[in-house]
């Protein structure tokens, strides 16, 4: 008979604050949003707790979801964005914790993500070079903007959604027209790549961020102004040049050595002549920045007042935007000190050449100079001012302002999220900026290298470079922060009340759980104690290190001078001596034999009672790191540097096999209390479940996006908690659903494949001249999600057209008047209900990509049935949206075809008057929603009350019902 085996799922993460990606606010600004791995967690910064977590299902190719490298939020609801680094946007409902749609058109991570000013469109950019435009709203793709030759790094909307500009490594900055769909102006910047970009509040002003230790300030003209240069508060100012001061900027721009270098500015009309009036961004000037670090980031303030730049390393640059006026009087001030250092420097020149007799030339002289450097415009610099620079302990991952009301003399207030895997909220003013609340208490600043469990599994703890943390496993919160050493190995002490630290400087800190302090630190070996095990009487613990020795210890109580408190500590009583570092010990739980692993890549068995030698055990190629001892003391399970796990026998010393378990090192074993079930964990981010009786592999447990380091299981074997260098500690629990093993081995052979599928994608190539053709494509791409929904919608259509035949036969039989019986395959759904219903399944993002792949017969078998769904009025929107797919897709095919023409002139008819039934009910429900607006209006007018008018956009028709109205 076949033996099943019960499944290990994962059902908590915890232990991280934010993770590497930006992280934003909410419009209100009491909540921060942050990216935790692959989920998103949101904070209430001020009280220091996490709100609520959303973590997206399972995939269906049983791989881990991957983790979040990118965050928006939208600024007209309560939808949150999320970017994945396998291409994957997430779109959810921050309130409500739900997840509204997945998103799929990438193939490499997402880098840059923005929404419109409505919140009707998303933008993200992506490794694969590409750009993407979604609509929120009908939760599909609109289309894909190619151009760049690597990868996009920031966006930004222009002109209500009308313009997209993007920036990439490329150091191509493009501005692309959203209706049109084309490239309308494209700017190189010289010096390298461009990282960032940031438009202020009043769309006036570009900010532009790049490798070089400068800012680029563009001014943002719209289609509708005239060629006027827009302060950064809305006035408008008319530059006045001069011909010789036009000249030496054009000097300038020619030769960068003489002054700042003004990039190339490429423009592209469709149907029109590229000229300096049709440009968007006009360059401005630059701002020289203090720190050397390229621009990680650029963020204004709600009103716009401040500029925060993000630096690739430890520092924040914070800039005060002047007004109008501000700006005026700098220009003034700095045309003044201009002026007199040019008459200044030709009074020298014409005193040293004799000239200064003649005090008409000198004049003269003076005022050329005064009329070449004279231009009457306002520069970059004199609107952008530095305020102060914040110097940070880690690198910083992302910043964001808080929008709403400050205290009175605080410019601003800054969340910033750090690689140390805390948050920081720090006070802008006139002085310096002082830092505020600090979230960091639920997660480690580095790898928690160790993790340990009481005996009752009622706590948990965690050892890192600089504190050992006190968990909670169930709940997943932290419980007590206790600072040691740096702690390579923990156990808890007999009763829970105390814990034991192995550090890497050789000293065993002793933990005082209920006082949250280390009462001890007793200098134990002179090298790094790598491992630590409890002797099976519970008298005392055994303490391996690298230093050579294996040192016995015993519980002693001590009394504290004077104070009369009585203290656990450990008293020595005996070492053993070996000719290698110890990496490893266990000990068996009979108490009979101690096992030692080390350097030289053997394991040494001894005799606990007499320490005499009993066995070596050697085949491992590489160190072994990690040991455990199975309950009944019959097996030894050894993992190592070389990928293998190999299986001993402790009676004689034989290896009953090595297997290949790991991609890489194999970081700690840990057998299942009473049984032969044995988990591993590694550095290729996996934690492996196997039958050692059996020397198969059960389950594959992915989730962790690092090396996993350690891992712990429970004494009844219900949950396993694992920790990982990506600062995450994951609870598996074993759940009442059984599996087999040959299934699973069918699960993964399908996950490799299919995997492999969406891996092997064709590569743009650039033309001859090395630049990539700037073109449009279809905003989806080919997933696994995709082919099923198009198997799925064949099976249907093969099911429909077996109904009609059965229909059919049924009608010229001689029993026709007998009721025909029900398809339980259709599920009690008629024929075209059935197809409506499997259409309807598919996400709104897959049906193009479903559709793509379904072969012309049955496409023109679908689009029999779109006549019957708009003649009962239902889904219409996805009937049309379905129609014009097909119809783009086949129309060769449908011409040349006599039996599609009178399938597309019913469809002509009814899609036109549908589509012209929705605009009708949906221009009557807006009719009628600003109807009742205006009585609340009046109503509170009568009343005495201030009304707080919400503004009711008019809503656009659909893309597909445009298109389909057109089409057809």
């Amino acid at each position: 008979m076949v033996k099943a085996y019960l499944r290990y799922e994962l059902t908590e993460t915890f232990g991280v604050v934010a993770s590497n990606s930006n992280l934003s606010y909410d419009t209100t600004g009491k909540q921060v949003f942050t990216a935790c791995l692959e989920s998103l967690a949101v904070w209430n910064v001020k009280q220091g707790s996490q709100v609520r977590r959303m973590t997206p299902p399972p995939s269906v190719t049983s791989r881990a979801a991957a983790e979040i490298v990118r965050i928006a939020s939208s600024p007209s609801g309560p939808q949150l964005a999320a970017g994945h680094a396998d291409g994957t946007v997430r779109l959810w409902n921050h309130e409500t914790a739900e997840g509204e749609v997945s998103l799929t058109g990438h193939k490499g991570a997402v880098t840059a993500l923005c929404y419109s000013q409505d919140g009707a469109l998303l933008a993200s950019g992506s490794q694969d070079t590409d750009v993407v435009v979604w609509d929120v709203v009908g939760e599909m793709g609109l289309f894909r903007l190619r151009g760049h030759l690597d990868q996009v790094t920031d966006l930004v909307f222009l002109d209500k959604g009308k313009q997209l500009v993007s920036s990439s490594k490329d150091g191509y900055i493009r501005v692309w027209q959203t209706e049109s769909q084309h490239c309308s102006q494209s700017i190189l910047m010289h010096r390298g790549e461009v990282w960032a970009l940031a438009l202020d509040a009043a769309e006036t002003r570009l900010m532009v961020g790049t490798a070089e230790q400068q800012l680029h300030v563009y001014t943002v003209q719209k289609p509708s102004a005239e060629t006027t240069l827009p302060l950064a508060d809305g006035h408008e100012h008319a530059p006045k040049r001069s011909k010789k001061g036009s000249a030496k900027r054009k000097a300038q721009a020619e030769d960068p050595e003489d002054g700042d270098e003004m990039p190339q500015v490429a423009t592209a009309n469709r149907g029109g002549s590229a000229g300096p009036s049709s440009d968007t961004l006009h360059f401005l000037g630059q701002v020289k920045r203090p720190v050397p670090d390229r621009v990680a980031g650029l963020s204004y303030n709600k009103d716009g007042q401040l500029l925060a730049c993000q630096c690739s390393g430890k520092a924040i640059e914070i800039y005060r935007v002047k007004s109008s006026k501000e700006a005026q009087q700098r220009m003034r001030r700095r045309k003044k000190r201009r002026r007199e250092k040019a008459r200044k420097g030709t009074q020298g020149e014409a005193e040293a050449d004799g000239v200064h007799a003649n005090g008409n030339t000198s004049m003269e002289d003076g005022d050329a100079a005064e009329t070449e450097i004279e231009e009457d415009v306002v520069e970059a610099a004199d609107e952008l001012i530095l305020l102060q620079v914040i110097r940070l302990k880690s690198k910083v991952r992302g910043v964001a302002f808080k929008p709403g009301k400050l205290k009175a003399g605080v410019l601003g207030r800054l969340c910033i999220s750090l690689s140390n895997n805390s948050l920081e909220v720090w006070d802008i003013s006139e002085g310096d900026a002082k830092k505020g609340q600090v979230v960091e208490g639920q997660g480690h600043r580095t790898d928690a290298r160790a993790v340990a469990i009481s005996s009752d599994d009622s706590l948990l703890i965690s050892a890192s470079g600089d504190q050992a943390k006190i968990w909670n496993p169930r709940t997943a919160t932290c419980l007590r922060t206790i600072d040691t050493g740096y702690g390579l190995c923990a156990v808890f002490v007999p009763g829970n009340r105390h814990a034991i630290v192995g550090t890497k400087a050789g000293t065993l800190d002793i933990l005082d759980i209920g006082a949250s302090e280390c009462i001890e630190s007793k200098a134990a070996h002179t090298g790094a104690i790598w491992t630590l095990a409890l002797l099976p009487d519970n008298s005392g613990l055994v303490s391996g290190s690298a230093d050579h020795d294996i040192k016995f210890w015993e519980w002693q109580v001590m009394e504290e001078d004077g104070s009369g408190l009585r203290q656990l500590s450990l008293a020595h009583t005996r070492t053993l001596k070996m000719t290698d570092d110890v990496l490893c010990i266990r000990i068996s739980p009979n108490g009979k034999l101690l096992a030692a692993a080390l350097l030289d890549s053997t394991i040494k068995v001894f005799f606990l009672d007499s320490l005499k030698f009993f066995l070596s055990l050697y085949g491992h190629k590489l160190p072994v790191l990690t040991m455990d001892v199975s309950s009944d003391s019959h097996l030894l399970v050894s993992g190592s540097a070389d990928k293998n796990i190999k299986i001993w026998g402790l009676d004689f010393g034989d290896c009953h096999r090595s297997l290949f378990a790991h991609g890489d090192s194999v970081m700690q074993v840990a057998f299942v209390r009473n049984t032969h079930y044995v988990f591993t964990v590694g550095k290729d981010r996996l934690v492996k479940y196997w039958d050692v009786d059996k020397f198969q592999l059960l389950l594959e447990l992915p989730g962790h996006q690092a090396e996993v380091w350690a891992v712990v299981v429970s004494s009844l074997g219900d949950f396993v908690v694992t920790a990982s260098h990506d600062r995450s500690f994951r609870r598996w629990e074993r759940t009442e659903e059984p599996f087999f093993i040959e299934e699973e081995q069918e699960r993964r052979l399908e996950s490799l494949f299919e995997a492999d599928a969406e891996d092997r994608v064709p590569k743009r190539k650039p033309d001859e001249a090395g630049h990539d053709e700037v073109s449009v494509g279809r905003a989806g791409r080919k997933t696994a999600e995709t082919l099923n929904a198009t198997d799925r919608i064949i099976e249907a259509l093969e099911l429909a057209g077996k109904e009609a035949e059965r229909l059919q036969e049924h009608e010229t039989s001689t029993k026709a008047d007998k009721e025909l019986e029900v398809n339980p395959f259709l599920l009690g759904l008629d024929a075209s209900a059935f197809v409506l219903k499997s259409i309807s399944d598919v996400r709104a993002s897959d049906v193009e990509q479903a559709l793509l792949l379904i072969p012309f017969t049955d496409a023109l078998r679908l689009l029999s049935f779109l006549p019957i769904w708009l003649s009962k009025r239902t889904h219409v929107e996805l009937a049309c949206r379905v129609a014009v797919l097909l119809v783009r897709l086949h129309h060769s095919q449908l011409v040349a075809t006599p039996a599609a023409r009178p399938v597309m002139i019913k469809l002509q008819g009814l899609l036109h008057s549908n589509i012209q039934g929705l605009r009708d009910t949906i221009g009557f429900n807006l009719a009628a929603l600003q109807y009742l607006q205006r009585r609340m209006k009046s109503k509170h007018a009568t009343m005495g009350g201030e009304a707080q008018s919400v503004p009711i956009k008019r809503l656009s028709t659909p893309a597909s019902v445009k298109t389909g109205s057109k089409t057809l």
